[in-house]
């Protein structure tokens, strides 16, 4: 592929991200350039439950697998993750180990966007990084909806909000 339909790709897929969909074109290269391509043979793991967060990933092509140790039990697949679509956002904000272990499903490639290098990025830009916490605030919004209704649904507990 040629870097300027890479570039293309790239900014496509992170521009789909909800935490950059307000990004301009111009803003999204910018975000780009702090990353860098990295490419994992299939079953490689990427990071292990309860390592150190250090940086936001997305999927450019292929997949990987989300498990979690189970206490007395192995490790369980929890979920895929394809083309498009990011883990590690959390890490960004806190200190907190990884909640899971990441491994390449299949062969993949992940734009790898180190946590030090983001933090740089976004205290040089205040309107960038205002844009990309008010976005990151709505998704943390969302998803805390979505599990307090998954509560609701398998425990009957009343609504949180």
């Amino acid at each position: 592929m040629d870097s300027h339909s890479e570039t293309t790709t790239l900014r496509n897929i992170l521009g789909a991200l909800p935490f950059f969909h307000e990004l301009t074109p111009q803003e999204l290269d910018r975000i780009i350039a702090i990353g860098r391509l990295v490419t994992y043979p299939k079953d490689a793991k990427l990071f292990k439950e309860g390592d150190p967060g250090e940086a936001l990933y997305v999927v450019v092509d292929g997949s990987v697998r989300v498990s979690k140790l189970i206490p007395g039990a192995k490790e369980d697949t929890v979920a895929f993750i394809e083309q498009g679509g990011a883990f590690g956002e959390m890490s960004l904000f806190d200190e907190f180990p990884r909640s899971a272990t990441i491994s390449a499903h299949d062969d993949c490639r992940v734009l790898f966007i180190d946590k030090q290098a983001f933090l740089d990025f976004v205290r040089d830009d205040s309107v960038l990084a205002r844009k990309i916490l008010w976005a990151f605030c709505r998704t943390l919004s969302i998803r805390l909806r979505q599990t307090n209704d998954r509560i609701v649904a398998l425990f009957g507990v009343p609504r949180l909000y």
